[in-house]
């Protein structure tokens, strides 16, 4: 059985005991969430409009850690301008636990 959840405005393809790298979360290591589904899959699936009624999905935070660095350099040739910027993204490690259908 697998589900689809949303969080952070992306929507990622779990399975339980997935760990699963996600959008930063404000919560500690070690705490339990419980988010909403979008599409419950398996023998029989079953979409939501927009959400499938009384199924939820179990996580619990591993950790929080960031991306690798993104370097945005910007140049305009001839006129000796040249702006250099970089960025680091923060994510949070989860584990899905359990995925409770209706």
């Amino acid at each position: 059985m697998f589900a689809v959840i949303k969080t952070g405005g992306k929507q990622y393809r779990v399975a339980p005991d997935q760990v699963v790298t996600v959008g930063k979360i404000e919560a500690e290591a070690g705490a339990s969430l419980t988010l909403p589904v979008l599409m419950l899959g398996g023998e029989s699936p079953k979409v939501g409009a927009p959400l499938v009624d009384g199924a939820s999905v179990t996580i619990e935070v591993v950790k929080h850690t960031r991306g690798g660095k993104i370097i945005a350099f910007k140049k305009r040739r001839r006129q000796n301008s040249r702006r250099k910027i970089g960025h680091r993204q923060d994510f949070t490690v989860v584990r899905v636990t359990s995925i409770a259908g209706a």
